[in-house]
């Protein structure tokens, strides 16, 4: 009976021997050879390595953003808040007096505020902030004042609260006068919304 192919003995020792052969006489001769990495150029220049000084002169001048480390801008409400012994035009008076009139008590800051408003063009933004506000401010206790008066008329307490919040809302505008005056932020969050009303409203007269 003829041997096949698949007819093999696992048995035989030179069974591994042949195994290799035969891989061996199956794979194709070729003249190639394997590819190899092409050889670092001698002519390629080694990174430069900066010294201290040299990075410090890269450092120095600049902060990262082009702009010089020693430039200082002055913050805006600083310019805002200044005091400043200026004369306005169309009134002739310093401006830091024009800032602090509007928060006088006694119907003195209401009128001013309103005469302010009125001449004082859009160009003087600071005088008329806080004319705008001191006018918002005085309009805010007279309401507030009127209904602790109407109270006080059916409650007593509400009569003694009624002259307690005068007392206080005075002595607080005559604070703001002050500080208007030396050019120090003043700021009155209840009455912002009536303020920029006031501001836009109130047009000057050409």
């Amino acid at each position: 009976m003829a041997k096949s192919k698949f007819d093999t003995n696992p048995l035989d020792p030179e069974f591994p021997e042949k195994v290799r052969e035969a891989q061996t006489n199956a794979l194709p001769k070729n003249d190639f050879r394997t590819a190899e990495f092409p050889r670092e150029s001698v002519t390629e220049e080694e990174t430069r390595k900066f010294n201290n000084q040299d990075f410090n002169s890269y450092q120095s001048p600049f902060n990262g953003q082009n702009v010089p480390v020693n430039y200082q801008t002055a913050p805006l409400y600083d310019n805002m808040n200044r005091s400043s012994s200026r004369k306005v035009d169309k009134i002739g008076l310093p401006e830091n007096v024009l800032t602090a009139l509007p928060y006088i008590p006694w119907f003195v800051g209401l009128i001013a505020g309103l005469i302010i408003l009125f001449i004082v063009p859009k160009s003087e933004a600071k005088v008329r902030f806080h004319a705008a506000q001191g006018l918002a401010a005085h309009i805010g206790i007279l309401i507030v004042g009127a209904i602790l008066s109407g109270l006080g008329n059916i409650v007593d307490f509400a009569s003694i609260g009624s002259g307690i919040f005068h007392v206080v809302t005075m002595v607080m505008l005559i604070i703001f006068a002050v500080k208007a005056w030396q050019g120090k932020p003043v700021h009155i969050e209840s009455v912002d919304d009536l303020t920029e009303w006031l501001e836009e409203k109130i047009q000057p007269k050409q």
